[in-house]
């Protein structure tokens, strides 16, 4: 079953993460828990920067509820990879983001991700973990409502 690769025009939002040598694994490829970190990374540093505040002390904060990789070529040390982000959905407590991988020359190799990851973070009371926070609030709505596709 062929699987469509995602481009980079299925993004909203870029940063870009170096590759160290300690990320690949005795192949030469990125180990697969760095694809992870880079896909948390890629969300909280948006929620971060669009948010203009440590998300680790607002009232609600996410909370990892699903995260998946789609892996479709490999990756690895020296070149940097390009982090693509969108939001699929906007829920009452909870968020759907894409975050697609891209390494090399966007003209080029790097026209199509070498990932893609599912991230859903559902918002939780920062004093009480166990209790999902409805709505959203307002502060986390208005930074992913621009990452809508």
């Amino acid at each position: 079953m062929a699987v469509d690769r995602p481009t980079r025009a299925d993004y909203v939002s870029w940063r870009q993460a170096t590759t160290r040598w300690s990320d690949d694994d005795v192949y030469g490829h990125l180990n697969n828990a760095r694809y992870f970190d880079l896909i948390d990374t890629a969300v909280n540093a948006h929620l971060a920067d669009a948010t203009g505040t440590d998300i680790r002390t607002l009232p609600a904060i996410g909370v990892v509820a699903e995260v998946s990789c789609r892996y479709f070529a490999e990756a690895g040390y020296p070149r940097p990879i390009d982090l693509g982000l969108v939001v699929d959905k906007v829920g009452t407590s909870s968020v759907i983001y894409r975050v697609g991988l891209f390494q090399g020359d966007p003209e080029d190799d790097g026209a199509l991700a070498r990932a893609e990851g599912r991230f859903v973070h559902v918002y939780v009371d920062n004093t009480d973990p166990a209790r999902p926070v409805t709505p959203l609030p307002a502060v986390v709505r208005d930074a992913v409502t621009p990452l809508l596709r």
